[in-house]
């Protein structure tokens, strides 16, 4: 097996915010000006949120599933792989694994995991048994 070389703490700090801003903040935005009546409909609304978090999720279950990158870990050359194969992760583990990144960025917890662990992994990443590299150019 080929030598891995596991993505950075802050290379995945940086392709996470990467992303919000590519996917998530157009979904707020479309949400609350296309299909809702402005930011103070969209902040009333009790069904709104959990909407575009699920749609964020789908998306990125959906990118991951396909090319095992979205756009942020594109841009820092990371990959979201299977622990042990080094393949991509099916559709079902990848929308399991965006669940579980919202535990652990709940408890924070999760989140710090990978600064004390050999790969690099966070709780999320335990739960769904993936791991980030670093693709090769």
């Amino acid at each position: 097996m080929p030598s891995v070389v596991y993505a950075s703490y802050a290379d995945r700090v940086k392709a996470f915010v990467t992303d919000m801003f590519m996917i998530y903040v157009p979904i707020l935005y479309l949400m609350a000006y296309v299909v809702m009546d402005g930011k103070d409909a969209f902040q009333s609304s009790e069904l709104a949120p959990f909407v575009a978090v699920a749609l964020y999720g789908l998306i990125y279950a959906t990118l991951l599933w396909k090319f095992g990158q979205t756009p942020g870990k594109k841009a820092y050359t990371i990959k979201v792989v299977d622990y042990k194969t080094h393949q991509n992760i099916s559709f079902l583990r990848a929308v399991f694994r965006f669940i579980a990144f919202l535990f652990s960025a709940t408890t924070l917890l999760g989140l710090l995991v990978p600064l004390y662990t050999k790969e690099k992994r966070s709780l999320h990443d335990f739960l769904a048994s993936t791991v980030v590299v670093t693709v090769k150019s």
